[in-house]
């Protein structure tokens, strides 16, 4: 109970007595700020399954770009875009819905992933875990600067598109006949899904990427109903599992990217059921009220 008894030295210390975990905030609240602007859309438009395939997708660019020793965040963006390519030629081209598709490929990039990081060039070109699981404790200054570069780049494409998107969102005829574009929006909703995962995975990792872009998004819409709103609670969700799951991780020798997904996902549930008993308590109250 040290974060009740003693609290500077449980939520304070850590931070200001050691750089990596003020380099693992930094990262963490980055990631947390792209993936819930972009993940409301995801959550607001039924994408959620788009999102954890390009997620797991990035992984074979990433493997490739290690093993030939070039930039993983480049073999990631490129790995994302040939799966946003992939599931449009799919659906486009095929009489299957786009969750077929993006099945299909889900299946394929990630058992390809498994082939390049199991075969001899992948076996001994170094430990691969932290690009599935992340390490958010070893990034450094150039990472926090691609993060806020990306982050920037997020937050004024969410502003600028944000007429198109939520119209898109809820009526695409009427987006059509407003002149917005809709496939184009379309697109430009993916490319920022595809930013938002690449310039995450580095502090989260691929594999718990996806609980970012979705869990906080999730919790505020059931939390408020605007679309702002939603997006600035995401924001404040994101942030407090990022502080909650460092700290646990710290204090608790844990890992501490899967803390702050798992901090994420237990906000959304803890929320999810608080929500279900007010329901249900709401209607008890009035029988009391009226009897």
């Amino acid at each position: 109970m040290e974060f009740l008894t003693d609290p500077i030295a449980w939520w304070i210390d850590p931070f200001t007595t050691n750089a990596f975990m003020r380099s693992a905030l930094w990262a963490g609240l980055l990631a947390a700020l792209t993936t819930a602007l972009v993940g409301t859309w995801v959550v607001l438009r039924g994408m959620s399954l788009l999102g954890d395939a390009v997620a797991h997708g990035v992984l074979p660019g990433i493997a490739i770009a290690f093993i030939l020793g070039y930039s993983t965040t480049l073999g990631a963006f490129a790995a994302a875009m040939v799966m946003m390519l992939g599931i449009t030629f799919i659906r486009e081209n095929s009489p299957f819905p786009e969750d077929t598709s993006i099945g299909v490929l889900f299946a394929g990039f990630l058992a390809l992933a498994v082939v390049i990081m199991s075969s001899s060039g992948g076996s001994y070109s170094g430990d691969l875990t932290r690009f599935l699981f992340g390490s958010v404790t070893g990034i450094e200054s150039g990472d926090l600067r691609r993060q806020l570069l990306v982050a920037a780049i997020v937050v004024v494409a969410i502003v600028g598109l944000h007429r198109a998107f939520l119209v898109m969102t809820f009526d695409e005829a009427k987006a059509r006949l407003l002149g917005l574009r809709p496939r184009l929006s379309h697109a430009m909703l993916l490319i920022l899904i595809a930013f938002s995962i690449v310039a995450s995975f580095e502090a989260v990792g691929s594999l718990l990427v996806f609980a970012f872009l979705v869990a906080p998004p999730a919790t505020a819409a059931l939390l408020v109903a605007r679309v702002p709103a939603i997006m600035g609670v995401a924001v404040i969700i994101g942030a407090v599992s990022v502080v909650v799951g460092l700290l646990v991780s710290f204090h608790y020798d844990t890992a501490a990217s899967a803390t702050m997904a798992l901090a994420a996902v237990s906000i959304f549930l803890a929320t999810l059921i608080g929500r279900r008993v007010l329901e249900l308590a709401v209607p008890l109250r009035r029988r009391a009220a009226s009897a």
